[in-house]
């Protein structure tokens, strides 16, 4: 169940414009009903301004209808029809100013254990610019004498599920996280 909008600003447009029981309203608002009885007094939110739930469709009218009938009756809220957001967009991480050093890293490990990854894939799945990944491969990167493969996913620049969608998606055969450390010179 979806949380109630502003549930003060509602409790007080439920208190003066129904006939709904102090119980019923901080039950909905998920306030207590002594709160709701003080926002009835004006000794709590004095300059709240109420907040319809009808116009908003967080309510219907017959919900409040069939409740002020029924004093032990709860209200329910509304079904939205509205799709809900996704959770998390795909698009570039963030990558802590850390952790960004070991980027290098876990691009010679994917070069090196993976090289069925194309350039884009691995950019993807690291969060790099593909001119980066080309420096890597070819051994001409600024940095190459200090660059060390450990995993990206232990180094956590990828996630393990990732990695491996990655690599079965380029036509290689994913191997657990155990197995894909050769040495322990590829852990962080």
């Amino acid at each position: 169940m979806t949380q109630l909008l502003m549930p003060k600003a509602t409790a007080v447009w439920l208190i003066d414009n129904t006939a709904l029981t102090f119980e019923q309203i901080g039950d909905f608002c998920q306030l207590h009903a002594l709160e709701v009885q003080a926002i009835a007094d004006g000794e709590v939110g004095a300059g709240i301004q109420g907040y319809n739930p009808v116009q908003n469709a967080q309510l219907t009218a017959e919900e409040i209808s069939r409740c002020e009938a029924d004093d032990t009756a709860r209200l329910v809220m509304a079904e939205s029809n509205i799709p809900q957001p996704t959770l998390r967009t795909k698009g570039p991480r963030y990558v802590p100013v850390a952790r960004r050093g070991d980027k290098p890293d876990g691009i010679a490990w994917l070069v090196k254990h993976h090289p069925e990854l194309t350039d884009a894939q691995i950019g993807k799945l690291i969060g790099t610019t593909k001119e980066t990944i080309k420096k890597i491969r070819e051994r001409t990167h600024w940095n190459i004498q200090n660059i060390q493969a450990k995993h990206p996913a232990m180094l956590g620049l990828c996630s393990q599920p990732d990695l491996n969608a990655a690599i079965e998606k380029a036509g290689g055969q994913p191997t657990n996280a155990e197995t894909q450390v050769q040495n322990l010179s590829e852990l962080p």
